[in-house]
């Protein structure tokens, strides 16, 4: 790295010659590759399979320290969750349902509508839009709760019209959080299990006596509930395989060094392997920002993971100008992207890889977690390059719709007839050119 470094976090220069190769290594991050995970993971997916509830008892019982005897002790009823909705203080309750309007508002916009179109020989072309089933969601439990991930992956299912909604959640040594259910709650979720990990999501791919069989997982999970998600795709639909919270701030020298270091904070004390990222062309600018991550980082509550993360995947990068700044942005492709500069807008043309981009230095990447309204659920690991953020659509799918009439039946097998017998398929010539009216 360059010569200029402190313990917190790294400084790079984009003219240092080993430059690419630092960011490289700095960006590389696989989380589903140990061989072990994959073992244990496709073991516990059998069991499952195989065994159903017991399975799943007996894998909850063991990794979340428990002691049930059924599945009916791990599902939390409608009552149990209205229950925690009402037990919340007034300003809880009025928070959760201000970020579940907002969540709801924006989602509503997305949804996207059947169409049909006739020709004029009287044919009809178009595409059917059609609501999953169920979906399944998972919703992380143990180090952390996340009561808006519950929104985020509940409200735009029920948007796209997804008729049941399955909702997991581990939690270890019983420990239940009321937030969680109260959103489950707010969200209109319909069945909710306490379980996690690899075990859950078996239990939503394959189904079992207790847990419906889902149509789609989505919501992020650790290195096992990723590893699972990934083997049992093909049986299901995912999300995405969520890597590690990101973020990438880029600023013109000109916002607030505290804000800025506390913007990195917001996603480093997530875990210790998520990742800050820093980003000007204005070298006093990087030293200030350094000057508030040391002097900030102490006031932290959850310091040591913050710190953990930021010397183990964050930097602080001099760049050379804006355009740089903006080659960066392409080629890391973050998962969250603060433009902290004057005039954002006139970058937008220019930014083609970013799940979520945060507009001027009063736009928070923390508004975006919780109530902004946009998805929260977000491409990591570089993978905005082709994914998008969590929405109706990933709860939808579309159906063609082909409607020929007899003159257009004959059009079309005229050329299909040429096309299939180039192909030496003679049964499907030979089907268009019965429908041949000349």
């Amino acid at each position: 790295m360059s010569d200029k470094s402190t313990a917190t976090i790294a400084r790079l220069s984009t003219v240092d010659g080993a430059f690419h190769q630092h960011l490289d290594a700095l960006l590389d991050w696989e989380g589903v590759s140990d061989k072990a995970v994959q073992a244990r993971v496709e073991e516990i997916l059998a069991d499952v399979k195989r065994r159903g509830d017991s399975a799943v008892v007996e894998a909850t019982n063991r990794f979340d320290r428990l002691s049930v005897e059924s599945m009916e002790q791990l599902r939390l009823s409608p009552e149990q969750l209205k229950k925690a909705f009402d037990g919340l203080s007034a300003e809880q309750r009025n928070a959760l349902s201000a970020a579940a309007e907002r969540i709801r508002r924006y989602h509503e916009r997305q949804k996207p509508s059947s169409w049909q179109y006739e020709e004029a020989d009287g044919t009809v072309l178009g595409q059917k839009v059609t609501p999953l089933d169920r979906a399944g969601i998972y919703v992380p439990g143990g180090k952390a709760a996340y009561p808006s991930s519950v929104l985020m992956n509940a409200i735009p299912a029920h948007v796209a019209g997804v008729r049941e909604i399955v909702m997991v959640v581990p939690t270890p040594d019983g420990v239940l959080n009321d937030l969680v259910l109260a959103a489950a709650h707010l969200a209109g979720v319909d069945y909710v299990f306490t379980i996690g990990g690899a075990q859950a999501v078996a239990a939503l791919a394959y189904g079992t006596e207790s847990v419906p069989r889902v149509d789609k997982i989505v919501g992020p999970g650790n290195i096992y509930v990723a590893t699972a998600k990934r083997a049992v795709f093909g049986q299901v639909g995912i999300d995405m395989i969520a890597g590690p919270s990101e973020i990438m701030v880029v600023s013109d020298g000109q916002t607030d060094p505290d804000w800025l270091a506390m913007d990195l904070f917001s996603q480093a004390e997530h875990d210790e392997d998520a990742q800050a990222i820093f980003v000007s062309w204005y070298a006093d600018h990087l030293d200030a920002v350094e000057a508030s991550v040391e002097r900030l980082l102490p006031t932290l509550e959850r310091e040591d993971i913050a710190r953990a993360s930021l010397q183990r995947r964050g930097a602080l990068i001099l760049c050379q100008d804006q355009a740089e700044a903006i080659e960066l942005i392409n080629r890391i492709a973050p998962e969250h992207l603060e433009l902290s500069v004057e005039a954002p807008g006139d970058w937008l043309d220019d930014v083609r890889h970013a799940g979520a981009i945060f507009m001027g230095r009063h736009t928070s990447e923390a508004l975006g977690d919780y109530c902004a309204g946009p998805n929260h659920v977000l491409p990591t690991s570089g993978t905005a390059r082709f994914s998008s953020p969590l929405g109706v659509y990933d709860f939808q799918k579309r159906s063609s719709i082909i409607h020929c009439s007899p003159d257009g039946a004959s059009e079309l097998g005229k050329i299909a007839s040429v096309l299939a017998r180039g192909e030496s398929l003679t049964a499907h010539a030979r089907s268009a050119e019965y429908r041949i009216n000349d």
